[in-house]
């Protein structure tokens, strides 16, 4: 403390304030000059403590048998776990954030591509119903779902370039600042919307562009590892249907949006949304990964690389992402998970990228039909995979629940192709939410059949997979609507009934699962004919 201050504070104790001004003590906006010096360095302090708390990795991994899994409730210890409650959290906001904009998107960029491509300048093609759609809005749409479906081709590349390589980085440098980076890349598609909307020459290739950066670091991806790093082998299914919980929420709620606010209003609040989880992650997401874990990972990764000349690790840096992946070939069950991650994926994107250009196209959906469409699937996804799944798993095992899901993506995807009303799509998406107890399963699978180490790895590589699959489902779902478009009914729907198909191979697949590897439950009775049936799917898929 400087010696001027001391001798302050001393007459300040002893009562002699009179004696400050005429003895030449510190002027008294000198003294809060130096109060507020004082505080601001305490407040930086602080923040630096706390973002060195986020760094700090945690000490070890949670087992089954750990004291606090037997002795908590798998909610309250999910709820006191480090980082599982903020990504849950960040799924919901960016859920939200970015389920917002999915009735906004066709429409802005589909009156664009009208007006750039092909020269219309009348009113907004949204205002039409589709009976009575411009040729010109007919034919951006189509330009629309074109580049729709290429963008997912290319940034679903990206992401089975990339997955694999950044799960097995995480691995070794942890979960918190890939999850940031991957997070701050989701940031780029909603500011080129708002872009789009304000700049009336803009093109729509920037804002698919920025949609296509997600695929080089897909923070879903790291936000399972991260669940994986804190919560023990029974409770990660229920635990990442928790995560799709989150997303199912912001869903359910996001189309409401568009009601209340006009097209730019809700494009400004996704970015706006996405902007505050990219601070909440800088701020409040820890590290999950813990520290022992990490330099195993690193310790395993360099072995056989001491001797190893400049050549030779330029060319093993070169071909590491398909390293990575050959994690997929490891056994039979990786084996079958591929298959299942492949078929699922194809379909599904095909869903995600086309449904909702074909029901504005075709049933004359709008805003509101859009909202009351991700009511129904947010709301019932909540339930299911939030309070449904757990149940699930532990009665029936982890295989039958993906056979199950993967049947009622069929059923599913055939309503869709069939659909000649509204209604049948709200019926088909409730049917669908069932089919979402997949994703959260097979993660569990995976996770629990690799060392902790690899948790990364696994979850990226799966997901690359699952990626070009998703790169491959909706250009294979419009070619088939190319050549059935102008056919008798079901027409375009046809390539909706090709999707279907392709979870029914699924949930055929699904059946050579190995018990003893799938169900985490080592409890549960086998159900009539379940062996016979598992080794007649087995033979004819080996």
């Amino acid at each position: 403390m400087p010696p001027q201050r001391e001798n302050y504070m001393t007459m300040e104790r002893n009562g002699d304030l009179d004696a400050i001004g005429n003895r030449g003590g510190i002027d008294v906006d000198d003294d809060s000059m130096y109060m507020e010096q004082e505080t601001s360095e305490r407040r930086r302090s602080s923040i630096l403590e706390h973002i060195e708390s986020l760094n700090e990795a945690p000490k070890t991994t949670v087992s089954d048998d750990h004291p606090a899994v037997r002795r908590q409730s798998f909610i309250r210890f999910f709820a006191s776990s480090r980082g599982a409650p903020q990504v849950v959290f960040l799924c919901m906001l960016l859920a939200l954030a970015l389920g917002s904009t999915l009735g906004v998107v066709p429409a802005v960029v589909t009156d664009r591509y009208a007006r750039l491509n092909h020269g219309y300048d009348g009113k907004d093609c949204a205002s039409f119903v589709s009976s009575d759609k411009p040729l010109e809005c007919l034919d951006g749409s189509a330009d629309a779902q074109n580049a729709a479906a290429a963008a997912s081709f290319v940034s679903n590349g990206l992401t089975f370039i990339s997955s694999s390589l950044v799960g097995s980085i995480s691995d070794e440098r942890g979960r918190r600042g890939i999850m940031t980076i991957g997070i701050f890349l989701s940031l780029l598609g909603p500011t080129c919307l708002v872009l789009l909307q304000v700049i009336p020459t803009m093109s729509p290739t920037w804002y698919y562009v920025a949609h296509t950066s997600t695929g080089v670091i897909n923070w879903v991806t790291i936000a399972l590892s991260a669940l994986s790093d804190v919560m023990p082998k029974k409770w990660r299914a229920p635990c990442f249907g928790l995560l799709l919980s989150g997303f199912s929420m912001g869903f359910a709620l996001a189309p409401s949006l568009a009601l209340a606010l006009s097209h730019k209003g809700v494009s400004i609040l996704s970015m706006s949304l996405v902007l505050f989880g990219f601070i909440f992650a800088l701020c409040c997401f820890p590290e999950t990964l813990p520290r022992e874990i990490s330099q195993k990972a690193v310790q395993t990764r360099a072995d056989g690389t001491e001797n190893e000349t400049s050549a030779d690790c330029i060319s093993r840096n070169m071909l590491r992402p398909l390293k990575e992946l050959s994690i997929l070939n490891r056994n039979r069950l990786f084996r079958i998970l591929s298959l299942l991650a492949f078929f699922s994926g194809m379909s599904s994107s095909g869903d995600q990228s086309l449904l909702l250009y074909y029901c504005q196209e075709r049933l004359a959906f709008n805003d509101k039909d859009v909202a009351i469409m991700f009511m129904i699937f947010g709301s019932l996804g909540i339930f299911v995979q939030g309070i449904l799944l757990k149940p699930m798993n532990e009665c029936l095992g982890e295989r039958l629940v993906i056979i199950v899901a993967f049947f009622f993506g069929a059923v599913n995807n055939f309503l869709y192709g069939i659909a000649t009303t509204k209604s049948t799509i709200f019926v088909a998406v409730a049917v669908g939410t069932i089919t979402g107890v997949s994703f959260p399963t097979i993660s569990a699978i995976k996770s629990n059949n690799v060392e902790e180490h690899e948790q990364g790895r696994i979850q990226g590589a799966l997901y690359s997979l699952s990626s070009l699959a998703s790169a491959v489902g909706p250009v294979s779902l419009r070619v088939v609507y190319h050549f059935t478009k102008d056919n008798p009914f079901p027409g375009p729907g046809t390539m909706f009934i090709f999707g279907g198909l392709l979870y029914l191979l699924g949930s055929f697949i699904a059946c050579a699962l190995p018990k003893e590897q799938t169900n985490s439950s080592k409890s549960r009775p086998n159900l009539p004919h379940e062996d016979e049936l598992e080794d007649s799917a087995t033979s004819l898929i080996i």
